[in-house]
């Protein structure tokens, strides 16, 4: 009987300490905008916190000035986001699904490794090698956590 008690008179205070559904505990944190960047030929800008990184067909490595730039957005990102950044790896054309699944990966290796030697921190990044796409593009989407899924 006298656990029972305790737990009941540990209970009691804890409606009290409830906030309804739906409000935030703590306001979320303001954090900078991102900084301007310069980039190179081969990384668009998307709308929405998006970054689309064009490979050759066929080739899964970077440029010197593309890894410099992808360099640089790890460390924006890091600094001006909180949450999970998705790569999104495609490819085009061919008949051979295994290795446009591999080339996919391994572009989206390559492009993490470079947000990471900027800084970002690695269990951040999730990769999605989707292989051979109907779109027919052969790149990497950044999908900051801002953007839609």
């Amino acid at each position: 009987m006298p656990r029972r008690r305790l737990f009941l008179a540990l209970l009691l205070p804890l409606p009290a300490l409830a906030q309804p559904l739906g409000t935030p505990a703590t306001p979320p944190v303001a954090l900078p905008p991102m900084p301007p960047l310069n980039l190179p030929r081969g990384i668009t800008a998307l709308p929405q916190g998006i970054w689309r990184v064009a490979f050759p067909a066929e080739r899964d490595t970077l440029e010197a000035e593309q890894r410099a730039a992808l360099e640089r957005l790890g460390a924006a990102l890091q600094a001006s986001s909180i949450g999970r950044i998705l790569l999104n790896s495609e490819a085009s054309g061919g008949e051979d699904l295994s290795s446009h699944r591999r080339l996919t990966l391994a572009r989206a290796r390559a492009v993490k490794a470079a947000l990471v030697a900027g800084g970002l921190a690695e269990n951040r990044v999730d990769i999605r090698a989707l292989g051979r796409t109907p779109s027919g593009r052969d790149a990497v989407d950044v999908l900051s956590p801002t953007a839609p899924r």
